[in-house]
């Protein structure tokens, strides 16, 4: 039997399937577009082909879209993508104390003892160390975002750059490159700055401890893993999977979970029409946008509202 995870982040879509031995079998990495929806069905066109739904024993959701992408495939567990994340760190290594994880768009920072978490820290404001701002500067030097990090080891001179905010790091680094440093010094100092700033802001307060894993698509940089380890002095790990543990820990969640059966309503959802569309409400004062889930014009479930005015009266 397998199970099925989910991560609906606003910048990727991550779906995983593990075995029983929490093991990843599939994965699908795809960008979010700002279509969730969209990107479910398209992991699921890809995964049905090599994996039966009837092989499916629990489903997981994480992140910003797990309650829409919980309703469209039929979770049985949804969770939060800190305890998402911890759950599949633990279940690689018993011995992690720090969980430094950045994504797309925001940052976090998880401390462990004993298996609990124990605090916790996100930054969804600041741009600055970010996937999509790193994307931008690579395109913005013409490197490939995949060398990036490689870029930033060449360094012997790294320069200093202003990271505390995402524009002033680029104005930075425009006008050192006007003076004319190498390019490989000033990725360097990038590097550094973003880690001053993840360590000053996200990380502020926290107790730091070694074992530390670095997880999210910006650990595939190696120059913010040297980074880190230079600023913190200790290793920093990055786990096979650095870019899914938030869909595993959804998983194994799932598995953990396991009942006599799921709520799981098959890979054939990826050929289903939806549509959305949305209504701001006026019931009260916060004149919350409500999305609206159409499959065949009829519909299905609404979601947005905090009050529960309409998402109380998901039709299933």
């Amino acid at each position: 039997m397998y199970y099925l995870g989910i991560d609906v982040g606003s910048v990727s879509t991550d779906i995983v399937v593990i075995d029983e031995n929490f093991n990843v079998v599939e994965s699908v990495y795809l960008r979010t577009k700002g279509r969730p929806i969209k990107a479910v069905q398209e992991g699921f066109k890809i995964i049905k082909d090599k994996v039966k739904s009837t092989d499916i024993a629990g489903v997981g959701t994480t992140g910003s879209g797990r309650h829409i992408a919980a309703f469209l495939v039929g979770a049985d567990v949804v969770k939060n993508e800190i305890t998402s994340h911890a759950v599949a760190a633990l279940s690689l290594d018993k011995d992690v104390r720090t969980i430094i994880e950045i994504g797309g768009q925001d940052s976090k920072i998880i401390t462990l003892e004993n298996g609990m978490i124990t605090d916790f820290a996100m930054n969804t404001v600041c741009a600055a160390g970010t996937g999509s701002f790193l994307d931008r500067q690579a395109e913005r030097l013409e490197i490939p975002i995949e060398e990036f990090g490689d870029y930033a080891l060449k360094s012997k001179n790294p320069v200093r750059i202003a990271g505390r905010c995402a524009v002033f790091a680029e104005s930075d680094m425009i006008h050192k490159q006007q003076l004319g440093f190498a390019v490989e010094d000033i990725i360097r100092g990038l590097c550094e700055a973003l880690v001053r700033n993840y360590l000053n802001n996200v990380a502020k307060g926290k107790d730091i401890k070694s074992k530390i894993f670095f997880q999210g698509g910006v650990a595939a940089n190696k120059g913010m893993k040297r980074a880190f380890e230079e600023a913190l002095g200790c290793e920093v790990f990055v786990p096979k999977h650095y870019n899914m543990m938030g869909a595993i820990g959804a998983a194994i969640l799932s598995a953990e979970k396991r009942s006599k059966w799921t709520n799981f309503k098959g890979f054939e959802i990826a050929d289903v029409n939806y549509e959305t569309a949305s209504f701001e409400c006026n019931g009260c004062s916060n004149l919350c946008e409500v999305a609206v889930i159409k499959c065949e014009d009829k519909v299905i479930g609404y979601f947005g509202d905090r009050c529960g005015r309409h998402s109380g009266k998901v039709a299933v």
